[in-house]
């Protein structure tokens, strides 16, 4: 069975990325891509799915671990009654390959460690031929092949276990003594690429990643946790395409045991503009260029055949299927690949995107004419479905509505074209935009606002609050102590608060046509902490930024939920909706 999902640390490469177990397994890793079908599936399963597993052979073992100052590079240091070992876990950075090195230091007395080795690609369906190969050299290295895919281990020679089709290695590491192994995955068709230098490969990685992270401009108390969150927005963003996916995993569930299982391994436009403005804010002006052409490409044609979501590439075919090759996170299926959320239409991402151009150009980046017609167009297609009701921002699998926060992203996106003709002298119809832009806002205060309640509500003409309405200062429509603002808040905080935290909406309500059940999302418990910051309650955004900070995981990662209950992280991890949210709730809280 898989750990808690708190167990899991990532390692990245910015092309992919694994989880990596504090019990030394590797549950979760796609090549070469995140996207790709995965080589170690255990998360989604057990051992028989594929996993690559060193740890101390006493099963007494103690693991303490954490990264190498602000990289992502994994030190876990294992204690036994023997000796004390280090086990440094890492992808190589600029290599241009898919490798992934495991490198065992013993420190004191002498340690025996145990290696299991299963790999079952695609997704678990593909059991591949395993064979011994013997270099010029005489070093051994152990090759697996299936389809298009390869691994070649390059380390101490592994053995066959039989009928587990797995393979292994006991070995004993003294003080001082080091033993690297590194695989490395190319296409099937291709000879294996050379053995990288391991210490060479260590310095470089730890070197770009500390560069990277030096670029930063927070400073305050919550330091630490934002440049953690900034790395993983940048460990989770594709280094050739530019392209931000929303989480590295598939599937992990958002109520245990349950259906609401999703693939997060792709690029929603929503996602990627919040960590575009994220970005801008804390000076990483490179990466909103990348991402800026990013969009450019994947959104490049007729604007009425926009998606809400992308691969890697721009890719626009992501259906949604189900596999049986993988049984699911401790039982909970269907397992998903694509995402049939694909075909939704949702109105608030033009707004989203609207507002993380706005904030690039405000932030230094270079004005484009491609960008800036790319914006003309995706208005022209906003004002032709004016009126066309949607799925909203939690991608609802029910009947299409007039939600209130969409219809308060299509007011910013129509405000952010008419500040873009204000601000910096570009063209384009601004009567047009503010005539729509004001017709929108009155719309929405007469249809979206109850006044029996007080509040702002989910969808047009309902008493249901939404989460997302805490957005609604966030992008200026409102003033964060405006009397609205602060009822919606009050009812917000008297009906989706669970022991603290803030729950999306009331699932009971049957909006979202799916069974009842999830737990409190966490970017919007962050959401909650910066409009308390905003509204000069600082010491209840203080309380609650502490309580959550406090629900990460031992090296600084956060899920999409957590289970209070439970005292446990929910739904698919790292997610990079929940950290840029967290760097957002320092920012404001400073």
């Amino acid at each position: 069975m898989a750990l808690p999902i708190e167990n899991y640390a990532l390692i990245s490469d910015c092309h992919t990325a694994a989880l990596v177990g504090i019990d030394g397994s590797i549950d979760w890793l796609c090549l070469p891509r995140y996207d790709s079908p995965s080589t170690f599936g255990a998360l989604l399963g057990d051992e028989g799915n594929g996993r690559w597993m060193i740890a101390p052979a006493d099963p007494n073992a103690h693991a303490r671990r954490e990264y190498v100052g602000n990289t992502f590079v994994l030190r876990t240091v294992w204690s036994t009654a023997t000796g004390v070992v280090e086990v440094t876990d890492f992808m190589p950075h600029g290599d241009r390959h898919a490798d992934l090195v495991r490198r065992v230091h013993g420190v004191s007395g002498h340690v025996n460690m145990t290696t299991d080795l299963r790999i079952r690609f695609a997704y678990s369906s593909a059991l591949p031929w395993v064979r011994q190969v013997r270099g010029d050299d005489g070093r051994v290295s152990l090759l697996a092949v299936a389809g298009p895919d390869a691994l070649v281990f390059r380390g101490p020679e592994l053995h066959s276990k039989g009928k587990t089709h797995s393979h292994g290695r006991d070995f004993t590491v003294g003080a001082g003594e080091t033993v690297d192994t590194v695989m490395t995955w190319y296409p099937a068709h291709r000879p294996a690429p050379a053995l990288i230098d391991v210490d060479k490969a260590l310095a470089d990685t730890c070197e770009w990643w500390e560069n990277w992270s030096s670029n930063s401009t927070h400073e305050g108390p919550y330091k630490a946790a934002v440049v953690r969150s900034l790395l993983v927005l940048r460990a989770l963003t594709h280094e050739d395409t530019g392209g931000i996916v929303a989480a590295a995993t598939t599937s992990l569930p958002e109520s245990f045991g349950g259906q609401r299982n999703w693939d997060y391994r792709y690029v929603w436009l929503r996602d990627a503009s919040l960590t575009l403005s994220v970005l801008v804010k804390h000076g990483f002006v490179t990466e909103a260029n990348d991402w800026r052409s990013w969009l450019l490409r994947a959104i490049a044609g007729d604007p009425n055949d926009l998606q809400i979501m992308y691969g890697i590439e721009g890719e626009r075919w992501l259906p949604e299927r189900e596999l049986d090759s993988l049984p699911g996170y401790q039982g909970a299926s269907p397992v998903r690949v694509g995402n049939g959320a694909v075909d939704q239409y949702q109105a608030d991402v033009i707004g989203e995107v609207m507002v993380g151009l706005h904030e690039a150009r405000e932030g230094g980046v270079e004005q484009s004419q491609d960008a800036w017609a790319l914006e003309r167009a995706l208005l022209g297609f906003l004002e032709e479905n004016l009126k066309r009701p949607d799925s909203g921002i939690w991608e609802i699998r029910g009947p299409a509505q007039y939600f209130t926060h969409s219809r308060v992203m299509v007011w910013a996106a129509f405000d952010r074209g008419v500040k873009a003709i204000e601000q910096f002298g570009l063209r384009g119809p601004v009567a047009t935009w503010r005539r729509i832009r004001d017709e929108v806002r009155a719309e929405i205060e007469e249809k979206g606002f109850n006044t029996e309640l007080g509040t702002y509500t989910q969808v047009f003409g309902g008493s249901e609050v939404d989460a997302s309405l805490l957005q609604l200062a966030q992008v200026g429509y409102c003033e964060p102590d405006a009397p609205r603002m602060l009822g919606t808040v009050s009812q917000l905080e008297k009906t989706l608060l669970r022991d603290g935290l803030v729950m999306r909406y009331r699932t009971e309500s049957g909006v979202d046509g799916m069974p009842a059940g999830e737990h409190p999302f966490l970017a919007c418990s962050f959401w909650l902490v910066e409009q308390y910051a905003r509204t000069g309650r600082t010491e209840d955004g203080a309380a609650l930024m502490k309580r959550l900070l406090a629900l990460r995981n031992d090296v600084g990662l956060l899920s999409e939920e957590y289970d209070v209950e439970g005292e446990r992280q929910v739904g698919n991890t790292p997610q990079a909706l929940s950290h840029l949210a967290l760097v957002r709730a320092a920012d404001a809280l400073n």
